[in-house]
Formats: structure tokens, sequence, C-alpha cells
């Protein structure tokens, strides 16, 4: 076997796996993309909808919840029916509803559409993850895993500037109408280029669906709505602190029924036994959180606070995709002969300490330059994240195990960034009614509404209290990141690193392909 590509035996000839991995990644890059492309339009939306902050954040927060939570069962779904199939109906599901997110004419029709659009991510996320385990030996899956850290690193960073792109030129409607093209192209390369795996028989676990999903919902509502109730009664008996209590116990009771079902639980906790799986997924949790996070209040302050157009504030992300974009790759032939803990180390230490650094300088007259050098920092901890994390996570798994791994990793991921989008809402809020204040603001109006007086720009007078609760928010997913640092730092060496790939991938995974 070459020392390069690692080939497929399909009816004697030799397929490289890669160009089913570049038809995978395409509609990978658009999920996420869309996870993050929101950020930017937030102003264009809520004038265009008439709608507020917490409202248009749940645009996002609908997507990412209906996201992360089947997540759980469709990499189990891709083990049982292959992930090709699987991959394909989540393309052409989602390519519909982006055409429907564009059509909608009101805000609740938006969050519907995207809940859909959720649902079609959900299905293709974990099978990308699961054909690179079962088509690329363990000790070159770092070069593969680099291509995927590169897309996932670069997507949601090139989502904002994207969208504010489209946004200026086209209307914020065309965010969602861009991924019909791209889905179709999509579709029909992965239809060519994926090869059909072989499937395993799975038993599914609905009682830990209804569980898993209902407990983030309630968690998630209860956060992201605590400072439009006061974080008191909502109707009733039922308070803000019971919604949150409650998804807490749900969740509770999920984990319990994981660890008492027999069959075949949404998550196989015996996969935490291997020490670094469980340490990926509790960083790249907080990824998620601050990938997420993060955007929102930058974003706004950008256009509300430097009243800079919606191209014009994405385009302080450019050194953080730039940089990124050049390091993933770099990173990730280093991860196949590194112990991982000093690549993700490097990333997870850069993040918090660029955050910190952004929202100490970040002020209403700041010279542009010094908010750039920290957006520069930004990207080299994008750079060094993802694929030493998705690698580690992924290397020590048996192939059978390959789907319910992938979909354990990336629900983590989406968790992750439900709670980010979620967190971030709430504090925001409670940011700005602390910085405004009803009379602040306006005359007795609500402190949120009050700002997007003047289509989306700030008065003057407004200014330095919204620019202090944007970059006070900032230091939320700062704090949070540092719990992934902690995490990484402490990765054992694993089992294959640099070395042949003996015993880890099976002959049988490694040739089930067929035509």
């Amino acid at each position: 076997m070459a020392s390069g590509d690692h080939h497929t035996a399909v009816k004697g000839a030799a397929v490289s796996p890669w160009p089913a991995l570049w038809a995978l990644v395409l509609g990978f890059f658009m999920i996420l993309v869309d996870s993050t492309i929101v950020s930017v339009a937030m102003p264009a939306i809520m004038e265009d909808l008439d709608a507020n902050v917490n409202s248009v954040v749940w645009v996002t927060s609908a997507y990412l919840l209906a996201y992360a939570v089947p997540l759980l069962v469709t990499g189990r779904l891709g083990d049982r029916f292959g992930p090709k199939n699987l991959y394909l109906t989540g393309l052409a599901l989602f390519t519909c509803t982006s055409l429907w997110c564009g059509l909608t004419g009101s805000i609740e029709q938006l969050i519907t559409a995207r809940i859909f659009q959720g649902l079609g991510a959900a299905l293709m996320t974990p099978q990308t993850m699961a054909v690179i385990t079962r088509t690329f030996p363990a000790n070159q899956r770092g070069r593969a895993m680099s291509l995927w850290g590169a897309v996932a690193g670069i997507a949601t960073l090139v989502g904002p500037l994207l969208g504010g792109t489209l946004v200026d030129s086209l209307g914020w409607e065309w965010i969602f109408f861009i991924n019909v093209p791209v889905g179709v192209v999509g579709f029909f390369l992965a239809l060519r280029l994926v090869p059909a795996l072989d499937t395993h028989r799975h038993r599914f676990d609905l009682l830990g669906v209804v569980l898993s999903g209902v407990g983030m919902f309630l968690l998630v509502f209860g956060i992201q709505e605590g400072q439009t109730y006061d974080w008191g009664t909502i109707s009733g008996p039922v308070s803000v602190w019971s919604l949150i209590v409650a998804g807490v116990v749900v969740l509770a009771g999920f984990l319990y029924w994981q660890a008492r079902n027999s069959g075949e639980p949404l998550i196989p906790l015996s996969l935490f036994r291997d020490r670094n799986f469980s340490l990926a997924n509790a960083a790249i949790t907080t990824v998620g959180f601050a990938i997420t996070a993060m955007s929102f209040p930058l974003m706004l302050w950008a256009q509300m606070v430097r009243g800079y157009s919606p191209t014009q504030a994405a385009l302080l992300l450019v050194p953080m995709a730039l940089i990124s974009g050049c390091l993933a790759p770099w990173v990730g032939r280093l991860t196949d002969r590194t112990h991982p803990s000093r690549l993700a180390g490097i990333g997870l230490a850069a993040f918090p300490v660029a955050l910190v650094w952004l929202s100490l300088v970040a002020s209403p007259d700041v010279p542009i330059w010094q908010v750039l050098l920290p957006m520069a920092l930004l990207g080299v901890a994008n750079g060094f994240m993802w694929s030493p994390l998705g690698t580690t996570a992924t290397r020590n798994l048996p192939m059978h195990r390959a789907g319910a791994g992938a979909g354990v990793y990336n629900t983590t991921r989406q968790v992750g960034a439900v709670l980010g989008s979620a967190s971030i809402s709430a504090l925001m809020e409670n940011r700005l009614a602390a910085h405004l204040g009803g009379g602040a603001a306006g005359s007795g109006g609500d402190a949120t509404e009050a700002t997007m007086a003047g289509g989306g720009h700030l008065p003057e007078a407004l200014r330095d209290g919204f620019s202090d609760a944007m970059t006070q928010a900032l230091l939320l997913p700062a704090g949070v990141i540092v719990v992934g640092l902690v995490a990484a730092l402490c990765f054992t060496r694993p089992a294959v690193l640099g070395t042949p790939d003996v015993g880890t991938t099976s002959a049988k995974d490694r040739a089930a392909v067929r035509p």
C-alpha cells in the first residue's frame, strides 16, 4: 500500500477515499456556515421582520437545537442505512428548507423553517466523520481530519463574511437562497463519489430521543428567555428557574436511562472509558459554545457601534479566516505524529487570550488595527483546535462504533453551540439593560428595541453603553473555553500515533465498499 492516500478495494480496483471526502465536506461546509451566517444579518432581519434581539437569536438557537438533539440517533441511522443514504437525505432536506427560509415573511415562520433546516443538518453531519473513520487508516486520519478541521474552522468564520456580502448586495434572504445551488451540486457530487459502506443493524432508543430533546429544549428556553421575564414567572406557577431545573432533571434522567438501557442506548457510555474520547468531547463542547457565542456581540458591536455595513463588519474576520485556513492543513499533518495536547493546547490557550484582548480594546473610537490583532490571534486558535480535537476523539474508536462515536462528538459540539447561543442572548440583554436601561434607552422604552432606532444605527449618546455591553459579553465565551483548555492538557498519548495501522482498522471495514 502506498504511504500516501489510503485506498479501499472495490472489485479489485484501488479507489482513493479522498474524492468522497471532498464531496462530503462541501455539504458540511454549507451547514456550518449556516450556524453562524445569521449573526451578521441580525440588524437587517430585525428591521425587516420587526423583531428584537432575543427573537432573532432564536433564529440561530432553533436551528442549533434541532441540529443537536437528533445527532445522537442520526449517527446510528448512518450505521444502519448507510452513511451515503443518510447524507443525501439530509442534504435534500437542508436544501429545500433553505429555500423556505428565504421566502418567509415573519420571524415566527423563519424560526420554524430553521428547525427543519437543522434536522437536515443533523442527518448529514455524523456521516462525514463516520466515512473518515471507516475508510482512512488510524495513522493517516490526521490528514483527512485536517481537511475536516479546516472546513469546520473556516466555515464558522467565513459565514459572517459571506453573509455580510449577501445582505449588502442582495438582501438577508440570500444568506439562505445561496444554499440552493450549492446543495444541488453537493447532492450530485455525493451521489457520484461517496461509496456505499457496509451497514450494521441497530435498535433505536426512542425514549432516549424524547428525554434528550425535552431536556435540552427546557434548558435552552429557560436560559435564553430568562432576561425577557426578568428571571421570574412566565405563566402561573411556571418560572424561568423551574424550566431550567426541569431541563437539568430530565437530562439527568436521560443519562440514567442510558446507563440502564440494556439494548442500544443513544450514547454508549462505554465510549467514555477512553480518556481521550471523553476529554475531546468536553473540549469541543466549549469550542462550540465559544465560536457561536462570540459572533453575536462582535457583529452587533461592529454594525451598531461603529456603523459598519454587514460586509464591512464581516471583513473584521478576514485575518481570522486566512490564518486559520493556512494553519489547519499543517496542523493536521502534525496531528499524525505529535502529542495532541500540545497542538490543541496552543489553540485553546490562544482563544480566551484573544477574546479578553478584544474585549479590552473594542470601543466606539478604537483604531481598527487594534481590533484586527486579536482577530488574527483567533485565527491561530482556530487553526490549532479543530483537527487535533477531532482526530483525538475518533482515533481509538472501533469500527462498529464509528457512527455512534461521530454522533456523540458532533452532538457535544452542537450542544455547546446551543448553550452558547442561549447564554449569550441572555447576557447581552442583561448587559444592555444594565448599561442603557429604560430611561437611557429612550422615552421609557425597552433598551433592546431602542437601540434599533434609526434603522439599526445607534444615537451617539448610546454608543458607549452599547459598546460596553457587547465587549463584556465576550468575556463569557472566554471563560468557558478555559475549561476546554484544561481538558485538552489532560490528553494521553494515543494508542496509534505515527505508526503503521495495526489492528485498529480491520480489513473488512476498509474493504467494505461496494459500487
